[in-house]
């Protein structure tokens, strides 16, 4: 798909102004240049055209509040001197997989004042000697370079995008997530008393039905010893009359 329709699906009944995030990762553009972006798009503040053929920036529209931009897997080799003309305020910048070969392409990015994080991996320059030392020197506003410090310190994921820190700053998620744990607290605390007044409740009935299983037992026992007496005199009584009877025989 050409990187001018792919443009126009995503608006989806939006104008340009409206439109903070945009991206067109694997469309293609006919002649490596930027296609359909216009400076309509002031309100922009990523943008991810990722294996789209680019292999310039000339044609890269104003942008003053783009933060974030994905140019990775293209053929670039030069021309990032319009991305501090074009995107001031640019923070993270994706380059990794394009042509970019010397240092002196690379210079060009001194005037991103607020660039923080850049990448540059799979480009023929990380084989140069000294690279990493050789870019924290040339760009000392960058903190951390393919994704690490120059401590090999690996970068934070707010680091990237610094869109997660004004999230997490307002604070909208964690009372969210708060909220929710309180609830869980409280269910699990009422459920808790449920299920220990079931407990006790349980531990009662098994009492008084050991009570019942007793009583039952002395009863039958005393009806055992009942009926015991009664066979007993039976036999008594039994006796005496044979008794009677062979007195009488007798006379």
């Amino acid at each position: 798909m050409e990187m001018k329709k792919r443009i126009s699906l995503e608006l989806r009944n939006r104008t340009p102004a409206e439109v903070a995030e945009l991206v067109v990762d694997n469309c293609r553009s006919s002649d490596g240049e930027i296609e359909g972006l216009t400076d309509e798009f002031k309100e922009l503040e990523f943008l991810s055209m990722v294996n789209v053929g680019l292999t310039s920036l000339a044609m890269l529209p104003s942008l003053p509040k783009l933060r974030k931009l994905e140019l990775s897997d293209n053929n670039i080799s030069g021309s990032l001197e319009i991305l501090s003309e074009k995107c001031p305020n640019l923070t993270y910048l994706n380059l990794s997989g394009n042509k970019i070969k010397d240092l002196s392409t690379v210079e060009a990015l001194q005037n991103l004042k607020n660039l923080k994080s850049l990448d540059l991996f799979n480009c023929e320059i990380t084989t140069l000697e000294e690279y990493r030392e050789s870019i924290f020197e040339l760009l000392p506003q960058v903190t951390y370079l393919d994704g690490f410090d120059a401590e090999d310190n690996e970068a934070p994921d707010s680091e990237a995008d610094d869109d997660d820190d004004d999230d997490v700053e307002e604070g909208a998620g964690p009372v969210g997530e708060y909220d929710d744990d309180d609830d869980d607290d409280e269910e699990g605390s009422e459920g808790g008393e449920v299920g220990l007044s079931y407990l006790m409740k349980d531990e009662i009935q098994d009492e008084e039905d050991d009570d019942d299983y007793v009583e039952e037992e002395e009863e039958e026992e005393e009806a055992e010893e009942e009926e015991a007496e009664v066979r007993g005199e039976k036999r008594k009584r039994d006796a005496e009359d044979e008794g009677e009877d062979d007195d009488e025989d007798d006379d």
